[in-house]
């Protein structure tokens, strides 16, 4: 009770005077801190600088590029300037066709600069001629990756995957960097996160991030996940993981491991061909000796290991190394995870929950999927999609996220997709009862995902993650009971107040 609080305030030498009490709104509610699970911190900042997603056909996102082209003098005067934007989305154009390099010269302000433009899953980019010839020459095929070609052999000015990185542009100044990070920052406060895992440092980012832990200027907490470079040296026992790093701030002991592509731009690797596309099974981007051979030295050198698994094909591969790598050993201090988790057979679901190995899922790509997923998989694969509720009763444990920017922020948006399978309109390919309603979560359960579950999934539970005496007072206050109110209210409900270490971060209470 309060009387019991402020009795231990004075026992412990204070003035009773001094206990500042705060009270909330009758209908507001306290919830721990809210993690997301996988998300990407800087290029949520890029994004920002010229998102895509507002595009609905090939027209209107080279409109998009245009406009930001206007509204930049810096950019406007000086044609060398590369553009870069985020989040165009084939699937939802009224003609399922990539873009290309053409498409972006037909726009005279556009046209002659260096455009690159990344898809709204990552998986893709869209590039303009004179990207083009600034990153040629092109080989003529890449493993693990697609250069897009028209019938001549010549590139169109798309790339899948691997083949991203065969794009030549500058490196961000620490100037675009701080830009990038402190957007990203300012929105996920405002959201109720008080940690994200970063699925993806590479060395330019984690030197960022390890400089701002060193100077007290990471206002929320950041998991990170190494990136692994398949055709790089193994480093495992060269690097120490960070741990605890600017006051708890910042940890960094996973690695983060690319299996295969991603459904939305058909590089998902399928053990059966796609349905609207049976020339191709999609692919893995990596040879599965390589998993097999750094994944177990990962894991003896301390690493946690993080693998991301789109396909069924994928995702059995993963599940056979982490199978043969966890023999004997306490899973429990290892904590492998499969990043997405998306597609799995009942044997491989079944798998998961046994080995111990945790499924980092993100409901809102659910029901943003939905609406391809079944022309992509057809009527029975279909079912192993997104499948929350067969991964929970077969025992695992799972950690939500968004993968932002591909999606919302918001984790209220993701607690919602996971407990209605809806669009935000109350919209499913299924009705109003939900696109595949019995793999919803309950709220206790979505919840979980987002606070004691994600901690454990970044080794901190033993700080974070719950409201109990003798943790981090992470907590974050919201506009109304998101456990009782009626569903279709969830979305509507605000953050009153995000407080970390037991100062406020945002808003006020």
């Amino acid at each position: 009770t309060l009387e019991d609080i402020k009795a231990r305030w004075v026992a412990r030498g204070r003035r009773r005077s001094s206990l500042q009490i705060r009270y909330l709104d009758k209908s507001s509610i306290l919830v721990p801190g809210l993690s997301d699970s996988h998300a990407h911190i800087l290029e949520y900042g890029a994004n920002r600088q010229l998102p895509l997603g507002g595009g609905k056909t090939i027209e209107e996102t080279v409109a998009l590029v245009r406009r930001y082209i206007l509204d930049n003098n810096d950019i406007l005067n000086d044609p060398s300037k590369f553009i870069e934007g985020w989040g165009w989305d084939h699937t939802s154009w009224p003609v399922e066709e990539w873009p290309t390099s053409d498409a972006l010269e037909m726009d005279p302000i556009v046209r002659g600069r260096p455009v690159v433009l990344q898809s709204k899953d990552g998986h893709a980019l869209w590039i303009s001629k004179k990207a083009l010839e600034l990153s040629s020459p092109w080989p003529s095929d890449v493993e693990g990756g697609v250069i897009v070609k028209d019938s001549f052999g010549t590139p169109i000015g798309l790339l899948l995957d691997n083949a991203q990185d065969l794009v030549k542009r500058p490196a961000p100044t620490e100037r675009d960097l701080l830009k990038r990070f402190n957007v990203t920052v300012n929105d996920a406060l405002a959201c109720g996160l008080t940690s994200i895992h970063d699925a993806g440092f590479n060395p330019v980012s984690l030197e960022f991030f390890t400089r701002q832990a060193a100077a007290g200027n990471l206002p929320v907490r950041i998991y990170g996940m190494r990136y692994f470079e398949e055709r790089g040296p193994y480093w495992g026992n060269l690097s120490k993981p960070i741990v605890d790093a600017g006051n708890g701030r910042l940890n960094a002991r996973s690695v983060k491991i690319f299996a295969d592509g991603a459904l939305r731009s058909g590089g998902a690797a399928l053990n059966e061909p796609y349905c609207d596309n049976p020339r191709t099974k999609g692919f893995m981007r990596l040879d599965p000796k390589v998993l097999t051979d750094v994944i177990p030295r990962y894991l003896r050198d301390g690493w946690q290991v993080n693998v991301h698994a789109i396909g069924d094909y994928a995702n059995g591969v993963v599940l056979d190394t982490f199978e043969t790598a966890l023999k004997d050993v306490n899973v429990t201090a290892l904590r492998p995870r499969l990043e997405h988790a998306q597609i799995l057979t009942k044997t491989d679901m079944e798998r998961v929950g046994k080995l111990g190995v945790i499924a980092s899922v993100q409901p809102t790509h659910a029901i943003s999927d939905m609406w391809f997923a079944e022309d992509r998989l057809g009527p029975e694969r279909v079912k192993g999609l997104y499948a929350f509720r067969s991964l929970l009763d077969h025992g695992c444990r799972l950690a939500l996220g968004s993968d932002f920017p591909v999606e919302d922020m918001n984790p209220l948006s993701g607690f919602y997709a996971a407990v209605t399978r809806l669009s935000p309109e109350g919209q499913s390919p299924n009705g109003p009862s939900g696109w595949f309603p019995e793999q919803r979560l309950t709220r206790m359960e979505a919840l979980r995902g987002m606070t004691i579950d994600a901690a454990y999934a970044s080794f901190t539970e033993g700080n974070l993650g719950s409201l109990v005496p003798g943790k981090w007072a992470d907590y974050v206050v919201l506009s109304q009971d998101i456990m009782t109110i009626p569903a279709d209210q969830i979305l509507s409900t605000k953050v009153q107040a995000t407080v970390i270490d037991g100062r406020l971060a945002f808003g006020r209470i």
